[in-house]
């Protein structure tokens, strides 16, 4: 009985220990390129299958203990056999793969990258990536104006101020995005200026209508960058020099460990430049003693610009409570000198500002939260901003960077008492709070409810330090609040041919101006408020829509009535940028149309191409936009924004690609639109002497062509030679009301050059660029000329998975 009941306990614990099982977490990265997205992963001799998510993670369950097979598969990877002993209840595991060596023709059968995803969801998008202009010396904005339907407006060179047309609209109608979080919450300092390409995964462009989880008040278009996320332990840096004396350099790295899922990401920056590039021209003239003009040719010689930031995240990826959760700081400073106004007409010396900000941030996503397929991801922001804007020189400056003289020989002094207006150390102090949550719940594969919301406020401080003591004891505030809230309902039918996203938003702000004045009363000083505040509510809706035709056929549609709420520098203001405050300015409401067709892509033997069409209608209701003085000579060159009443714009854009063997890669695109203005008769009955006129300041027709041709294995193994090809053409456009030479840029014809060689495994990158290689005047905003003939050498470091 004894020897019985021993060996029924021995068959128990036997039977127990070959029944328990276990759960592996892993990695599937190659060396070269990461992570491999949706990897398949199969443990042999069993139907127990994971697939591993867009950084190559993959969690497989109910594994049986003792000495397990899995095999790997990938459209990128060669497949490979891992052995792996399963002793306990979690096991991790990392897998190396080496990447594929496919023909084009293997390429058909890969599903749809996640740009070409994004881009057939019916909204009128690009997505570009950008891993491979990283290694040059690209700004983040040159990348995006070489983009179908975008034109970047620059006022200059680098650090300038930059506003955006997406066809037909621009400013603060086309709003920016860091990861779904306006960019207006880094302040000045952090930008698009000062974000580097190496930073980036990849840049969403949506033109006119914009999906509700990106919740705010874009009305012409959006630009969501997205940062690099990576979870595979690396260290990248990059340094460039170049003409101007320009210096930019970054690194970025992140550590990530297996078993606890605690991850450190951190990123820095600093760029400097003098920005003194040669200008001439119509513009670009000195007065003489007895009132002439004298044209000259001359250097930049108060336009400097330093910025310097960087970015701390610490938190967990990829564990059982969280997908991502993290905490961060991002610190920025930057320097920039003040050249002229609105107009290059009048030269200045010594206006500068300075800015500084620092935010504080938490971040957490997880998707199957509580409930398998609802996803909830939340975004808290708080940022303090600083800002002095510094104009103390009393001297009138010429273009040769001297003090003006007059007849009689004595220095010229500015008549307001400074170069824009009255001496000024105007301290701008600014607290920022976003907050944005959202919930995405998957009802089935073909069905899901979007809900978003954001929250904005600011809290702005003013002072200016040339006033007077008493004076500045009354500090001027501003305060603007403003909540988004989205919800979207998405379907897919017919076998995935028809998408369709149906949204609506509603959107309300308000805002509040408390101005103190020292007022007299029966010979008394007296401390009196000046107040005004107000509040609007408005609602918008809207609908995308794609359909597969054929399989390289799609057709995108998608309509939005929008609205933009004022922003803060268009209702209070911003002496940095010569714009005073308006306080009555209206929102502006626009109903924006788009119909195009995606197609391909085509092979035929080693060629591959692709191409898109697209046509757009907006037509806006009080459009907000600077006020244009004509006179660009006056001593004082402060704009308002205003609304300047109804706009339509009517355009189509044209996107084509084509590559031969994967070597030579051909780019073109086109964009042209005639946006005028639509109100006929003025409150008199009279008729306006611009209906039915373009808008002034508006490049309205623009064209890209990009080639690059790459030679592999020069010199070494698995190296690479690649050499790049640019062109820019903007057609010629009125910059005011009045039609006449003076007011008119130029066609302009821009070219580039430039050649990297990436050393194996792209470790070691070096790169070599000419721009403007014609030294060609490149005009933008009011005919501000930028850079001409310039060059640039850069290096780039990359350490993987140490």
């Amino acid at each position: 009985m004894k020897k019985l009941f021993t060996s029924i306990c021995l068959i128990f614990i036997t039977v127990s220990v070959f029944a328990q099982t276990a759960t592996i977490k892993g990695k599937i990265y190659c060396k070269e390129n990461g992570g491999v997205s949706h990897a398949n992963v199969k443990l042999t001799q069993s139907n127990i299958v994971a697939v591993a998510d867009e950084n190559g993670y993959f969690v497989m369950k109910n594994v049986p203990f003792g000495q397990r097979e899995l095999v790997v598969t990938s459209v990128e990877m060669e497949p490979q056999n891992v052995k792996v002993n399963v002793n306990k209840p979690q096991t991790s595991l990392s897998v190396v793969v080496k990447p594929k060596n496919f023909d084009i023709n293997e390429v058909r059968v890969v599903q749809k990258s996640e740009k070409k995803e994004i881009e057939t969801r019916g909204f009128a998008v690009n997505v570009i990536e950008t891993k491979e202009v990283a290694q040059r010396n690209f700004q983040t904005n040159e990348l995006l104006d070489r983009t179908v339907g975008i034109r970047v407006r620059q006022n200059g060179g680098l650090g300038s101020s930059v506003n955006y047309n997406l066809n037909g609209m621009s400013g603060n109608s086309v709003r920016i995005f860091i990861d779904g979080i306006p960019i207006s919450t880094y302040g000045e300092s952090f930008s698009l200026n000062s974000i580097p390409p190496a930073l980036i995964e990849k840049i969403e462009v949506y033109k006119g209508v914009i999906p509700a989880h990106l919740a705010d008040d874009a009305l012409g278009g959006a630009i969501n960058v997205i940062l690099k996320k990576g979870s595979m332990n690396n260290l990248s840096a990059s340094a460039s020099y170049g003409s101007f004396n320009t210096f930019q350099t970054n690194f970025s790295g992140t550590y990530r460990n297996e078993k606890s899922g605690f991850t450190v990401k951190a990123s820095a920056f600093h760029n400097y430049s003098d920005n003194d590039y040669e200008v001439w021209g119509k513009f670009v003239r000195n007065i003489l003693p007895n009132g002439r003009y004298e044209y000259v040719r001359a250097r930049r010689f108060n336009d400097a610009y330093r910025s310097t930031g960087g970015q701390i995240q610490l938190g967990f990826m990829n564990v059982k409570w969280a997908d991502q959760f993290f905490i961060g700081y991002n610190g920025s400073d930057d320097f920039k000198e003040i050249q002229h106004g609105t107009y290059m007409s009048i030269p200045y010396m010594g206006r500068f500002t300075t800015s500084q900000a620092n935010v504080y941030s938490l971040n957490y996503v997880k998707k199957n939260f509580l409930i398998r397929g609802l996803e909830f991801n939340v975004n808290g922001m708080y940022s303090q901003r600083g800002q002095v804007v510094v104009d103390t020189v009393k001297w009138n400056y010429n273009w040769y960077g001297q003090i003006s003289v007059g007849l009689n020989g004595n220095p010229i002094l500015r008549p307001s008492g400074a170069q824009q207006a009255a001496p000024t150390i105007m301290n701008l102090d600014r607290n920022i709070g976003t907050f944005r949550a959202g919930l995405n719940y998957d009802l089935n594969r073909n069905h899901r409810l979007v809900l978003n919301h954001i929250f904005y406020t600011i809290d702005r401080r003013e002072q200016d330090f040339m006033r007077s003591e008493l004076e500045r004891e009354f500090v001027g505030t501003r305060d603007l609040r403003k909540n988004i809230t989205s919800v979207a309902y998405e379907a897919k039918a017919f076998e995935d041919r028809l998408k369709t996203n149906l949204f609506a938003k509603f959107y309300q702000q308000g805002i509040n101006r408390v101005d103190p004045v020292l007022r007299v009363v029966e010979g008394q000083n007296v401390r009196q408020e000046n107040r005004a505040n107000s509040s609007k509510n408005h609602t918008g809706y809207g609908l995308a829509m794609s359909y597969t035709v054929a399989p390289k056929f799609i057709v995108l549609t998608s309509a939005e009535k929008a609205v933009r709420l004022p922003s803060e520098s268009e209702v209070f203001g911003n002496p940095g940028e010569n714009i005073i405050e308006n306080f009555g300015i209206r929102p502006e409401v626009s109903y924006n149309y788009n119909l195009g067709l995606n197609a391909g892509n085509f092979y035929f033997n080693k060629h591959r191409y692709s191409f898109t069409v697209s046509g757009f209608i907006r037509d806006t209701r009080d459009k907000i936009v600077q006020r244009i003085n004509p006179r660009v000579n006056d001593a004082l060159q402060t704009n308002p924004f205003e609304n300047l009443g109804k706009n339509k714009a009517i355009g189509f854009e044209a996107d084509f690609h084509y590559s031969f063997d994967n070597n030579l890669r051909v780019d073109l695109n086109m964009s042209k639109f005639n946006s005028v203005f639509n109100v006929r008769y003025d409150p008199n009955g009279r008729e306006y002497d611009y209906y039915n006129r373009q808008l002034p300041n508006e490049p309205f027709w623009t064209t890209n062509a990009n080639v690059q041709y790459t030679i592999k294995n020069l010199w070494k193994e698995k190296s690479a030679l690649n050499l790049y090809y640019g062109f820019r053409f903007v057609e010629r456009f009125y910059t005011t009301w009045l039609l006449i030479d003076d007011f008119r840029t130029p066609r302009q014809y821009i070219q580039d050059l430039g050649i990297s060689y990436a050393f194996p495994q792209n470790k070691f990158v070096i790169s070599a660029d000419a721009k403007n290689i014609f030294d060609q005047q490149v005009y933008d905003n009011f005919a501000v000329q930028k850079p001409g003939r310039a060059f640039y050498l850069k290096l780039n470091y990359l350490i993987n998975n140490f």
